[in-house]
């Protein structure tokens, strides 16, 4: 009976419509309507995204569904899996097709839109797809749920595909980070790598593309969530490899452009600016002289932040010229580089102490400098 139901409600969406009227709504199912529409009448973007994205659930199950038993079904099973992915994949490439144009055409502007992962999703670059349905099958399948004799096709899984995926991405991500951050130093580009190819980032992807819909798991897996998302993880770096190993021609350039869409929106909240760091040495040439300590401190831990990155807190301290251990400002940054520099450049901002210490050293100069004769006025 519920096979019945899904395949009414796949006719009636195959018949629906082309892609240029279809939308995409995760909130609701809706129920299909047939009936004349005026020539001048605007479609119901709102109901024909929800046909599509309806479709893209039910084609998800039947996926989900044969996976595990496509080894008993024989040569069918694997010919509907195979037929099954290609619809989900011209499917999110319709959604996301007619959501570019009906963004465009649409003459509606919402002041405050809603932030979801369904918004997430018709944002994302279109998936690059695999040209070899063996190794799109092996991409989503746990080993653990493989069963066969060797060489079988169907017992092939991304227990080897996700090394070799891991690979092109940290290779991807560096150039990505080395070509973007030109004045970033190599231990930042391996924190911002991390950012961009730790397990929660490509699960992330994952789950917004659909993999968690067609992964063919042990269910112990998805029951946990740390496991869960390393499982999603690596088969996102499977899919990777699959994509790649399936095109020689031109996969790797397709997926490393993919890439960079999709890295994108995590980099732009990091600035390539070119860190001057003056500040230090403009301190030194007003209050430094012979004997005179200027020190640089951790004033605190330095705090981690999200990406293995982190915020080091520093102040610079003066002893001379009458002063012990004076503090003339704090700074931070995500390094200690920066983060003395800023340091020191508040120090110079307090100019009143600055100017008082500029003083002294002068008076101790002009003091030796008269009794050998040349005085600095």
């Amino acid at each position: 009976m519920g096979h019945k139901r899904k395949a009414g409600a796949l006719s009636q969406c195959l018949n629906a419509g082309p892609p240029e009227k279809q939308s995409k709504n995760h909130d609701r199912p809706v129920k299909i309507e047939r009936g004349a529409t005026s020539a001048n009448a605007l479609p119901d973007t709102n109901k024909i995204q929800s046909l599509l994205v309806e479709l893209q659930n039910l084609v998800a199950e039947v996926i989900k569904g044969v996976g595990p038993v496509q080894d008993q079904l024989g040569g069918v099973g694997r010919d509907l899996l195979k037929t099954a992915s290609q619809i989900e994949r011209r499917l999110a490439q319709a959604t996301s097709t007619y959501h570019c144009h009906a963004g465009k055409s649409s003459q509606v502007t919402e002041k405050a839109p809603r932030t979801s992962p369904e918004d997430k999703a018709t944002h994302l670059p279109v998936l690059p797809l695999v040209r070899d349905p063996a190794l799109e099958q092996a991409a989503f399948r746990h080993p653990g749920v493989v069963k066969g004799h060797e060489g079988d096709t169907s017992t092939l899984n991304y227990d080897r595909l996700e090394i070799l995926g891991d690979a092109y991405l940290e290779l991807m991500a560096t150039k990505l980070i080395w070509n973007r951050f030109q004045n970033l130093p190599s231990g930042r580009i391996s924190q911002l790598r991390e950012l961009l190819v730790k397990n929660e980032t490509l699960a992330e992807f994952a789950t917004l593309y659909g993999f968690d819909r067609r992964a063919a798991v042990p269910e112990e897996n998805i029951k946990q969530p740390k496991r869960w998302t390393k499982t999603k993880g690596d088969i996102f770096e499977a899919y990777v490899a699959a994509v790649i190993s399936s095109n020689p021609t031109s996969g790797y350039e397709e997926v490393e452009n993919w890439l960079s869409q999709l890295w994108s929106p995590k980099l732009d909240c990091f600035l390539d600016t070119k860190p001057t760091l003056q500040s230090k040495e403009l301190l030194a040439k007003k209050i430094m002289g012979k004997g005179i300590k200027l020190k640089y401190v951790d004033e605190r831990p330095p705090v981690q932040l999200l990406g293995g990155m982190q915020t080091f807190y520093v102040g610079v301290y003066l002893t001379g010229w009458g002063w012990e251990n004076q503090h003339l400002g704090s700074g931070q940054g995500l390094n200690k580089a920066i983060a003395g520099d800023n340091a020191a450049r508040e120090a110079l901002l307090n100019k009143p102490l600055i100017d008082e210490i500029a003083a002294a050293k002068r008076a101790h100069n002009n003091s030796e400098a008269k009794a050998s004769g040349h005085v600095d006025y």
